[in-house]
């Protein structure tokens, strides 16, 4: 019993970290929006992982940073009016966007060389720890290689390299919050719910509808057909096909990308009210339910600030919200999936 409560203490312990780092990667996601949303995100144009741990510290430094950026095609032909003290009002959250990030990764591999040396993690445990750092090692190539794209010509960066870059994140914050999940709510059974495949493919349909979020963002559709329900004088806009081969339309076409976002937005709220509505006489487990109704709340929230960020054309704080929901609607969505993981 000693060895029950010990073992149930330590990986009480782990988990708890574990929440912390998911606290942050949340953060880091929202920071991201804000950079993202007030133009910062190109104003690092080098990226040093390791050195970069300090802001500019002397006028001469900030002076040196700056001839960097008038180099860039967004200074170039976005901002060419900007001098150094107006620089910095944009440097400093991507700044801080880079310097949380690893922070993250030193909150992350401190603690897990104590849990480890410790035994709070067993050996046969560590490779998943490992994992996570390395897909954290690899989110901030993966970040570097997303500004990249707005360092060539355009000074915008690649929907699809900023896309990616979302969905590592969504991946890493998952995995560590599954790994919590399990070491709090441990359970030996190999039978699964029977509402199991019902809350995966609602995680699923969740998942999708934030990837297409990701699109918009990176192409900017908010900024057009600022109406709802229809789009402008149309519920279906003109223009959707126009884009060969057709595929690129539902990546390229900011149209399309803005009417798919639409429909899997109200499709994944149809599908979170019927879940919620048949799962209210269904045997659920006793922490589900709670968070069923939680996921409903969530879903409708997140509907009304997407269509208010819409109509208001993504003001900074409504589209940082927005997406902040997005990820508060995934956790719900996760958490009541690992809680029917196993009878």
């Amino acid at each position: 019993m000693k060895d029950w409560h010990q073992t149930h203490s330590q990986n009480r312990t782990v988990a708890i970290w574990l929440l912390i780092c998911c606290g942050l990667v949340f953060a880091m996601v929202v920071l991201g929006g804000f950079t993202r949303l007030t133009g910062s995100g190109l104003s690092m144009v080098d990226w040093r992982p390791l050195m970069g741990w300090l802001p500019p510290m002397s006028e001469a430094e900030w002076q040196r940073v700056f001839d960097l950026y008038q180099q860039s095609p967004e200074f170039l032909k976005v901002n060419s009016h900007m001098d150094v003290h107006a620089f910095k009002g944009i440097f400093w959250l991507e700044f801080l966007h880079r310097l949380l990030g690893r922070t993250i990764g030193i909150v992350f591999l401190l603690p897990f060389i104590f849990f480890f040396a410790r035994g709070y993690i067993k050996t046969t445990e560590w490779p998943k720890y490992l994992l996570m750092f390395f897909l954290g090692g690899m989110q901030g190539v993966l970040g570097w290689y997303m500004v990249k794209s707005g360092l060539v010509d355009m000074p915008h960066v690649s929907q699809y390299r900023l896309t990616a870059h979302l969905i590592a994140a969504f991946i890493i914050y998952a995995y560590m919050f599954w790994v919590a999940m399990s070491l709090l709510f441990p359970n030996n059974s190999n039978e699964r719910h029977p509402w199991y495949l019902k809350s995966l493919a609602l995680t699923i349909l969740t998942s999708i509808t934030i990837i297409s979020g990701g699109f918009v963002a990176g192409l900017r559709a908010g900024k057009i057909y600022n109406t709802f329900p229809m789009m402008g004088d149309s519920w279906v806009p003109p223009g959707m096909m126009a884009l060969e081969p057709a595929w690129r339309n539902f990546f390229d076409n900011i149209a399309t990308v803005q009417f798919d976002h639409r429909i899997l937005a109200i499709t994944t709220l149809i599908a979170v009210i019927a879940f919620w509505f048949k799962a209210r006489d269904a045997d659920l487990p006793s922490r589900s339910q709670p968070a069923v109704n939680a996921l409903l709340h969530t879903a409708v929230l997140q509907v009304a600030l997407g269509i208010t960020t819409l109509v208001m054309s993504v003001p900074v704080i409504l589209g940082a919200t927005h997406q902040a929901v997005a990820m508060v609607l995934f956790t719900v969505s996760l958490y009541i999936l690992h809680s029917l993981r196993r009878v």
